[in-house]
């Protein structure tokens, strides 16, 4: 239930009184439709997973929002989903407060040693890993995360509270092991103790995670845009990995959420079938005029194309080493027809150059040692020479 107080609303009921358990940089429309929304799936279950506080790293009215909301939200879950259209809303409120890090730093920290708190999320994209020559130890804040992230860790390490569980969401592979490795290296850089150094690596536990969900921002003539100026949608798919490493974290049980000893073949499959699928989609929708993904598809020699790609080139490269990579090639292809989803071509083509060595020929390569011939639909994405 919730009441309006000062113009704000107020949350009351069973949810309202679980403790702060999750410490979450960054509160955008994407951690907000997936693992924001998970925790709150897993409360509405009775799974007690806790409430998340949200830190805000750029300036902007996000944080602002989330508390005049009382960090409660719509997500539109809109899309195809076994052949069948999906469109429906869903409330969250796993947020309890949302934190600016610039201004309310000491509270951040304050979280940090709370005893009740066990994870770290974030998503801060790659360039968020990169660290900043100017961050000092009494820098408050720092400016870089992994600078933030060493920060608050050894400020819960000073408190004598136990160590967190980290579950970092950049698209990055190893994405934990990169960063506990460069915090590692602050902490050495800073000359912190040498007990909290090993405290990083023994108390606290570092999960690679590979995340895969489209996200995007709600049509502005929604019925619920004037009241919620949070509102966003997603598609019906949604999946996440974490590693065990060797146990695993004990977050929320979903069926969405992946738990396996090692996820690298989890980032294999995403990144040469729906990675590549959109990479080599970029020549064939270009050169017929289509702007988005959905209208690319959509005509018939396109989607026959691509449907070869993926199911004659791309899954027998996979077959035996990922899990299912044909039953995800064909998600992928409904994923791609979603009628609300507006996926544009130029975004995708973006760093195009940079994306193919990745994401296509390692493809190419792999086939033609396996089968014995250069497989002509991954050489015409590659090259750019159309062979139809």
């Amino acid at each position: 239930m919730e009441d309006e107080m000062d113009g704000k609303r107020t949350e009351r009921g069973p949810m309202s009184e679980l403790p702060e358990t999750i410490l979450q940089f960054g509160g955008g429309r994407f951690l907000r439709a997936f693992a924001a929304l998970f925790v709150h799936q897993a409360n509405g279950e009775g799974q007690q997973t806790g409430r998340i506080v949200v830190v805000q790293s750029t300036e902007g009215e996000r944080a602002r929002r989330l508390n005049a909301q009382s960090g409660r939200y719509h997500v539109l879950i809109r899309g195809i989903e076994r052949g069948e259209i999906v469109d429906r809303v869903e409330e969250s409120g796993s947020i309890r407060r949302a934190l600016m890090a610039q201004s309310e730093w000491e509270e951040i920290l304050a979280v940090a040693c709370g005893p009740e708190l066990r994870f770290v999320i974030s998503n801060t994209t790659e360039a968020g890993y990169v660290l900043d020559s100017t961050d000092r130890p009494d820098r408050t804040p720092p400016r870089s995360f992994p600078a933030r992230l060493l920060q608050l860790l050894c400020a819960r390490f000073e408190s004598g509270a136990p160590g967190l569980t980290l579950l970092p969401c950049e698209l990055i592979e190893d994405n934990a092991a990169r960063l506990q490795a460069t915090v590692l290296t602050l902490a050495h850089d800073w000359n912190l103790p040498e007990r909290f150094r090993d405290w990083l690596q023994a108390e606290c536990r570092w999960h690679n995670t590979l995340v895969d969900r489209i996200v995007t921002n709600a049509p502005p003539d929604h019925p619920l845009a004037q009241e919620d100026r949070l509102l966003i949608a997603a598609e019906p798919f949604a999946f996440w990995a974490i590693a065990a490493n060797p146990e695993p974290p004990v977050l929320c049980g979903l069926p969405a959420i992946h738990q396996a000893a090692d996820i690298r073949p989890y980032f294999l499959r995403k990144v040469r079938i729906l990675n590549g699928a959109h990479t080599a989609l970029v020549g064939k929708a270009q050169a017929r005029g289509f702007q988005t993904v959905r209208e690319a598809v959509l005509d018939p020699p396109v989607h026959a194309w691509l449907e070869r790609l993926l199911f004659e080139e791309i899954v027998p490269t996979l077959e035996g080493r990922v899990e299912e990579p044909d039953a995800f090639a064909r998600q992928v292809l409904e994923r791609f027809a979603n009628p609300f989803l507006e996926h544009r071509i130029a975004d995708i083509a973006v760093n195009h150059d940079k994306k193919v060595p990745i994401r296509l020929i390692p493809t190419r390569d792999e086939y033609k040692a396996k089968f014995g011939h250069t497989p002509p639909m991954l050489e015409e994405a590659i090259t750019g020479v159309s062979r139809t």
